[in-house]
């Protein structure tokens, strides 16, 4: 068994599963695919998905736990900018952000958190 010939998905914490259901439906516009013990799964384009789950660890991760791709970052973040979303600003050395979107390269990529504090991006598709 190779792990390289199976699929994989990201996992998010959620301390409210009901506040974190309701966010991502009102904020992201995403409707949950399945209901299962374990977790909410939802299923987005291409066959990607991703599992909610319950747990107090929910926001204390630093960095990014998934990314959604974007091929009009201005037009996706002032349609997410006006369900709410507040996009993150960020000044370290290798990222700045420039109301709220960074450039690297001919990429870019902007930085937000959910109800959880858990931390999404949205970027360009690398190539």
């Amino acid at each position: 068994m190779l792990l390289s010939d199976h699929r994989a998905y990201p996992t998010i914490p959620a301390a409210d599963m009901s506040r974190a259901k309701a966010w991502y439906r009102d904020k992201l516009g995403l409707e949950p695919a399945e209901e299962h013990p374990t977790g909410t799964i939802y299923r987005l384009a291409g066959g990607t998905a991703f599992q909610m789950y319950e747990t107090q660890y929910a926001g204390t991760a630093k960095n990014t736990l998934m990314f959604f791709t974007s091929d009009n970052m201005s037009n996706d973040m002032k349609a997410l900018r006006d369900r709410g979303v507040k996009f993150e600003d960020y000044d370290m050395p290798g990222l700045k952000t420039e109301n709220g979107m960074a450039t690297m390269g001919q990429y870019h990529g902007a930085w937000f958190k959910d109800s959880e504090g858990n931390i999404l991006a949205i970027g360009d598709e690398p190539n």
